[in-house]
């Protein structure tokens, strides 16, 4: 059998399955704000150099409802000071949830997806909850730098793997 052309017909390319992704919520399940350079009284002439450090990470759980996935970023920002004795400028923590739903996912691509795409959808209302409360506490507003999610998954990957122990014949 051949095509007009006189050539052998060509098997049609099998579709991807559609993807679908939907934010169904996104809410705030955790927030701490420690202002520990007003506790400790604000002294004139003390220069502030904030050192800033952000930990990361995150965790994703099947809903009880098909197709949904709960996933958590979980962040830890600490405000020191670098000139001085490195006192602590202020402690922030948020664990920030998001509820998807997700289809066309193969199962063995479903993990990454939820740990990279999903973070992807709602960082900028972390950051932006961030520069609040950073204001709001009296400081210069705190923008966080995007986040690598796709970066921060391969280096849980590898941790896990160095973890593991070595399996010997």
């Amino acid at each position: 059998m051949s095509d007009a052309n006189g050539g052998t017909p060509q098997a049609e390319p099998q579709a991807a399955p559609q993807v679908r992704l939907q934010v169904m919520a996104q809410y705030i399940r955790d927030l701490s704000f420690e202002n520990a350079l007003v506790q400790r009284g604000l002294q004139s002439g003390n220069e502030v150099q904030p050192d800033i450090q952000v930990q990361v990470s995150l965790d994703a759980a099947k809903r009880s409802a098909d197709h949904q996935y709960e996933v958590t970023q979980k962040y830890k920002i600490t405000a020191k000071n670098r000139s001085g004795n490195g006192d602590m400028l202020f402690l922030l923590e948020i664990d920030y949830g998001g509820v998807f739903h997700v289809e066309g996912v193969p199962e063995d691509q479903m993990h990454p997806f939820l740990l990279i795409e999903c973070p992807r959808m709602t960082f900028p209302f972390v950051r932006r909850i961030v520069s609040d409360i950073t204001r709001d506490g009296g400081f210069p507003p705190l923008n966080l730098d995007p986040v690598d999610f796709l970066g921060l998954y391969r280096q849980e990957l590898a941790r896990r793997q160095q973890q593991q122990p070595a399996v010997t014949n």
